[in-house]
């Protein structure tokens, strides 16, 4: 499974917004790489962020 499946797996399982480090907690990547996928979700339209440094599924 890619990197950016695995955190999109963790926005779908946990019904809240949430910070790169706890998305890097439960799928064991590096949080600086989690930093980059969230980032490119965001392009993509995927992920909003509804307050600073929180992420959550559109």
């Amino acid at each position: 499974m890619a990197n950016k499946d695995k955190v999109l797996d963790v926005f779908r399982s946990i019904d809240k917004a949430l910070r790169p480090g706890e998305i890097a907690e439960q799928t064991g990547i590096d949080s600086k790489e989690v930093s980059k996928i969230i980032k490119e979700l965001r392009e993509e339209g995927k992920v909003f962020s509804p307050k600073r440094c929180y992420y959550a599924l559109k």
